[in-house]
């Protein structure tokens, strides 16, 4: 079972010297991961920080950046917080990502796999 996974931001990280980072890793979450953010009270007062908190615990490395703190997180381009989002969705769900959806002629609604939708497939 691979448990980390490697990734290219869109923009990268600009430390504070000005380089910046692009190449990174992210490990699979545990269940700690996901239930520790929670206790902190930037979380309870803002629940949009909770995935800062989850990022900042999962990402292993972002260039020369081993210590990815949510400060560095928070230091994302918005396009790149995206990315890291979407990775983390894709490489710690089951694969089962459902969504609904309705038909614009027949307004039929109906479930599908999202994944379909993300790769391209939906209908095949």
């Amino acid at each position: 079972m691979q448990t980390e996974v490697s990734f290219t931001l869109p923009k990268g990280y600009a430390d504070q010297a000005g380089t910046v980072h692009r190449d990174g890793t992210m490990r699979l979450a545990t269940a700690r991961d996901e239930i520790e953010p929670l206790r902190d009270p930037e979380v309870r007062q803002n629940e949009a920080y909770l995935t800062v908190l989850l990022l900042s615990r999962v990402v292993t490395r972002i260039g020369d950046v081993r210590e990815v703190s949510p400060e560095v997180i928070e230091g994302l381009y918005a396009a790149d917080f995206d990315h890291l989002q979407r990775l983390y969705e894709r490489l710690n769900t089951d694969g089962e990502a459902v969504g609904s959806i309705t038909c614009p002629s027949c307004s039929h609604a109906f479930e599908v796999d999202l994944s379909e939708i993300e790769d391209g497939r939906l209908g095949e």
